[in-house]
């Protein structure tokens, strides 16, 4: 039966597709320092790539050429490809309130990629870290802290030793906090390496998006609670820890719809992070420069195409981009 299913998955996999969106100029970029000048051209023009999904995350750019992403209620890692097709990458990502605990990707939110470009997946409904391997196996690389299951792993980011930073808030449980499922009594930050998972940080109410610096100083988390919403910068000790941490920027007081959330920089030390209305992009000394404000609310973004110089947006129901004047820092 396991094999019928799977079989049956891939068949899905093949025929499935979105039907794209072609490419129509979209939303606006609101400038606010004459130095986003710099960073976004005059005539960037916001494009829409394909819409029809229930609600997108956790965007990456893979070294082939083609970007995938997570659509999570509908349970299913996507992909777009240049051509402006769409179809479904990896079906289903599951649900964890009807499946078991199996290999395959359950409600897949955040993606990245390891140095060797393997693909790094947070588990929002499986409660996991996992890596898929270039022969299709999946390897699981945390699920449990000190004993105690993971809440919902939500976004994550390699450092260049090879160490794995990622959050873990409550939002895959339907009572959050409160849930009797959650079994850690806190949300963390954690970081994974030479197989050791080290709790650094957890004094954030809902850590979500995080990226480092282009020097990997500091560590930027976003944390995504209506009550306080802003994006943190810590200070990285020797031993991978996280010291000294200040907000970087406050929007508790925005009314504009969504919270602080995925996030990347560019190789100028320039902070994109996804907030209410759109990404917000600051100067590393944490000025807000501009925000790109799409036709949707975007959830995360990443550095794409050859040059790294387009950024890709996962927003609600659609797919965005817009071409910049600098590179991104990718994997």
């Amino acid at each position: 039966m396991q094999n019928t299913l799977k079989s049956w998955w891939l068949f899905t996999a093949i025929l499935l597709a979105v039907t794209p969106a072609c490419a129509q100029r979209t939303g606006k970029v609101l400038r606010v320092d004459p130095a986003l000048d710099e960073i976004v051209p005059a005539s960037a023009q916001i494009e829409k790539l394909a819409g029809g999904f229930q609600f997108t995350e956790g965007p990456i750019w893979i070294h082939e050429g083609h970007l995938l992403f997570s659509d999570i209620p509908n349970s299913a890692v996507m992909k777009w490809t240049p051509d402006g097709k769409v179809a479904v990458f990896r079906k289903p990502s599951g649900d964890w309130r009807k499946a078991p605990l199996t290999e395959e990707i359950v409600e897949s939110n955040g993606l990245t990629l390891d140095r060797q470009g393997r693909l790094t997946i947070c588990e929002h409904g499986n409660r996991r870290v996992s890596r898929l391997e270039q022969d299709g196996r999946l390897t699981v690389l945390a699920d449990r802290y000190e004993g105690k299951r993971l809440n919902s792993p939500n976004d994550l980011v390699y450092k260049s030793d090879g160490a794995i930073y990622f959050t873990d808030p409550p939002y895959g449980f339907p009572k959050q906090d409160q849930d009797p499922a959650k079994e850690l009594p806190f949300n963390g930050v954690y970081r994974l390496a030479d197989g050791k998972l080290q709790l650094v940080h957890q004094g954030l109410s809902r850590p979500n998006g995080l990226a480092f610096s282009p020097d990997e100083k500091y560590l930027y988390v976003a944390n995504s609670d209506p009550a306080k919403k802003i994006w943190m910068r810590f200070e990285l000790n020797p031993d991978g820890t996280m010291a000294n941490g200040r907000v970087f920027y406050d929007v508790t007081s925005s009314r504009d719809d969504g919270l602080p959330d995925g996030m990347k920089v560019d190789q100028k030390g320039n902070v994109y992070g996804t907030g209410p209305g759109g990404v917000w992009i600051f100067s590393p000394e944490g000025k807000h420069l501009g925000t790109i404000q799409p036709a949707e609310v975007p959830a995360n973004c990443a550095w794409g195409d050859e040059d790294g110089k387009t950024l890709y947006m996962t927003a609600r129901t659609g797919l965005y981009r817009i071409r910049l004047k600098i590179a991104g820092v990718r994997p």
